[in-house]
């Protein structure tokens, strides 16, 4: 037992509690046209924290849904593109439906 009088099982417990406990998301649709598609992705995955995407058609029939992290990297970006970019050619309209973490400071902004 460390010096702190708890086990090293109680503080992992308690980290794992805090951290996701205090994670929020926040979702955001946008509806566009396949074209413009891969743009407000590329858009999207700049201005960060977003944590997932997924591409619905105009029916709400959710296509593809892309799990991502914070801080992805281009090499992991650039298949997921080449994929939307793909789908863009044969959707017409769509909805883009975007998950963001939310930081404790964007949480007390007023809008």
């Amino acid at each position: 037992m460390p010096r702190n009088g708890y086990s090293y099982a109680e503080i992992v417990v308690t980290y794992w509690l805090l951290k996701h406990l205090t994670d929020m998301t926040t979702k955001e649709t946008f509806n566009l046209h396949g074209k413009n598609l891969v743009n407000k992705v590329k858009e999207l995955i700049e201005e960060g924290n977003i944590t997932s995407i997924s591409i619905s058609d105009k029916h709400g029939k959710e296509l593809v849904h892309f799990p991502l992290t914070i801080g992805v990297v281009a090499a992991v970006v650039a298949p997921v593109l080449a994929a939307i970019g793909a789908l863009a050619i044969f959707v017409g309209e769509c909805s883009l439906t975007v998950e963001r973490e939310v930081t404790g400071e964007e949480e007390s902004k007023p809008e």
